[in-house]
């Protein structure tokens, strides 16, 4: 039985972003290895977390559960007039590290995936077009990846909010600082030449 407990906590961090089988087995010892050490915070951490933290009900950033909406949503300062659309409530943070952007959010809660058989009813785009409506939002941002799935979701996105006469733009794309241009894709290339601006 005691095995069965760890190939269960094995497949539970397998879950987790960017923790392959290799990498929950490794955790999955070390955290039994020392259950007093390792197990007993990790368990009062995650209970902490399951009690104070939560998504803002109108973007779906993370926010503790007593700030609800959230403080982004409820900061009179920004422009409630642009919101920008990320995959994760993890974009939203790495958006905000930034300080560049000052309108509001929203978060989809993934892409839309054929093979993971996630379609249009299954990410936030409701939700989406209810606060345009509800709260006289001109421009959306689309800050979605790049990857095949996120430009099929920004598509669609981008089609239905034109049709309704929303202003739509998206991220620029380009060469990332610190890099050169050796080491860019052609698709990378191609947007930043596309997307080239006067100096």
């Amino acid at each position: 039985m005691a095995l069965q407990g760890l190939d269960n906590l094995t497949r539970s961090l397998s879950r987790l972003p960017g923790v392959g089988r290799r990498s929950a087995e490794r955790m999955a010892m070390k955290l039994a290895s020392d259950p007093a050490g390792l197990i007993l915070p990790l368990v009062a951490a995650l209970e902490e977390t399951r009690r104070t933290v939560s998504f803002c009900s109108r973007c779906g950033a993370i926010t503790a559960v007593e700030h609800d909406p959230c403080r982004l949503c409820t900061d009179a300062s920004r422009d409630a007039s642009v919101i920008c659309v990320v995959e994760d409530p993890s974009d939203i943070v790495a958006m905000e590290s930034t300080g560049s952007f000052r309108g509001r959010y929203h978060a989809l809660m993934g892409k839309i995936s054929p093979m993971r058989g996630d379609g249009p009813n299954d990410i936030r785009i409701r939700e989406l077009v209810r606060r345009i409506k509800s709260e006289g939002i001109t421009e959306v941002v689309l800050a979605l990846n790049t990857d095949i799935e996120s430009e099929a979701t920004a598509g669609l996105i981008a089609g239905i909010l034109k049709e309704r006469g929303i202003c739509v733009t998206r991220l620029a794309y380009g060469i990332p600082a610190g890099s050169g241009i050796r080491y860019a894709d052609s698709v990378t290339l191609d947007r930043a030449i596309r997307g080239r601006q006067e100096v």
